[in-house]
This record gives structure tokens, C-alpha cells and sequence, in this order.
């Protein structure tokens, strides 16, 4: 993550009147639960496809988060239960 700290990345970012996301040094934990979604998305679709557009590959990751992943996919963090029956539980 060096890049992300470098004065040409930052100076970048500023430019476009963006905030960078970092955590303190050695703490690798705030972006854990996103490294692990598109680790998911590339090991559980991605790398399985062959797109042709960037359509057909939206249209592709679309249904997988909102047909599987958010429905279906039983997550660990949330008891072996997937995220719409947290949200029902929750309401």
C-alpha cells in the first residue's frame, strides 16, 4: 500500500477533491471486509467467465450480488445467515 501514501497519489486525489481511505500504519483491518468481498467475486465468478462486454460482465456481477451473495450466500460474520435475513431479523 505504499503507492497509496506516495505525494504524486495524494496530490492526485486532492486534485479531484477526494479523501483517500488508509488506516494507520499496520492496521490492514479497515479494508478487510471489502478484500474479502472481491476476493469472493473473482474466485466465485470472474475468473469462471470469458465477458465479451462490460455489459454482459455488470449484467454477470449484478446477479451474483443481488441474486446469490445478498440472498442466498451464507455469511460467517453474520451467523451463517445471509444478509437479507439479518436485515428481516433487524426490521
Amino acid at each position: 500500500g505504499v503507492q497509496y501514501a506516495s505525494h504524486a497519489y495524494r496530490s492526485t486525489l486532492m486534485e479531484a477533491g477526494m479523501t483517500a481511505s488508509m488506516s494507520r500504519r499496520a492496521d490492514c483491518y479497515d479494508n478487510a471486509p471489502m478484500e474479502s468481498f472481491f476476493h469472493t467475486l473473482k474466485t466465485e465468478l470472474v475468473h469462471h467467465r470469458n465477458y465479451k462486454t462490460r455489459t454482459e460482465a455488470k449484467r454477470d456481477i449484478f446477479r451474483l450480488i443481488e441474486g446469490f451473495y445478498n440472498r442466498t450466500r451464507l455469511h460467517s460474520a453474520l451467523g451463517y445467515i445471509p444478509p437479507i435475513e439479518m436485515e428481516l431479523k433487524a426490521a
